[in-house]
């Protein structure tokens, strides 16, 4: 048993290792303006299944070079997956995204419900988790205070701020709900195809809804055999060919 752990071991280390070298050969050939080699190298990589920002938005910047739009905004948005505050990322992409064809509006929030979106998005729902058992476990120390304190003065305090703990961790457990649930109907896709004929039903026979070229975000829906239901920023909905679209499998 030992042995084979050490056998295990090793061949992390000399995968790592190898991998390292890909990267620092991927990015010598990309600086030198061999972006189609840089891209074998990086993807090579991609094979040992590592994931990581700096992998994804260096292939993204490979398949820039090369006008590939489909896959540059794809990889540039697993990166955004990654690292959400990225500023490098974000500008990348939207340089990527101005090489599409389709232009589409976003539907506008607005009210309370834009705030509260707004907010739960400030930190991703095991972050709110974390906060909320923090909040529960300084609730437990307040109250344990407040129990074992006779000055009335004391007591006071402990009491408000224990109980200001305790409705703080309901609030930051409802937020932890509510961006988890986000996150799980958070199914994005991006369009590989040049040009996709998105149908009004899953079927060939069916009549043309719109027509949606490559780089295009969409949310995927719903699955019927080799149909996609999609959704656009703009609200509109259609079913596409599964060959068509490329999820970005996202939620990790």
């Amino acid at each position: 048993m030992k042995y084979l752990l050490y056998i295990f071991l090793f061949f992390l280390g000399s995968v790592s290792a190898q991998n390292e070298k890909y990267f620092e050969q991927g990015n010598t050939l990309y600086n030198q303006g061999k972006y189609a080699e840089a891209l074998s190298r990086y993807e090579a990589i991609l094979k040992t299944n590592e994931h990581s920002a700096e992998l994804y938005f260096n292939i993204a910047n490979a398949h820039y070079k090369l006008n590939h739009i489909a896959p540059s905004v794809y990889y540039y948005e697993k990166a955004l997956a990654l690292k959400p505050n990225d500023k490098d990322i974000k500008n990348n992409l939207s340089f990527a995204n101005n090489m599409r064809v389709d232009a589409i509006d976003n539907l506008p929030e607005v009210g309370l419900s834009k705030f509260v979106k707004n907010f739960a998005n400030i930190m991703s729902f095991d972050a709110w988790a974390k906060v909320s058992i923090g909040l529960v476990v300084l609730f437990v120390l307040l109250y344990l205070a407040y129990y074992f304190t006779y000055t009335t003065g004391k007591k006071r305090l402990l009491f408000i701020s224990s109980t200001l703990s305790v409705f703080l961790a309901f609030i930051a457990l409802a937020f932890t709900f509510y961006n988890y649930n986000l996150t799980r109907q958070n199914n994005p896709a991006i369009v590989f195809a040049q040009e996709a004929q998105v149908k009004s039903e899953p079927n060939l026979r069916s009549d043309e809804a719109f027509v949606l070229h490559e780089g295009t975000k969409v949310q995927v829906l719903d699955t019927v055999n080799n149909w996609k239901k999609i959704k656009l920023s703009d609200g509109k909905t259609g079913w596409i060919p599964n060959s068509d679209i490329k999820l970005l499998d996202i939620f990790y």
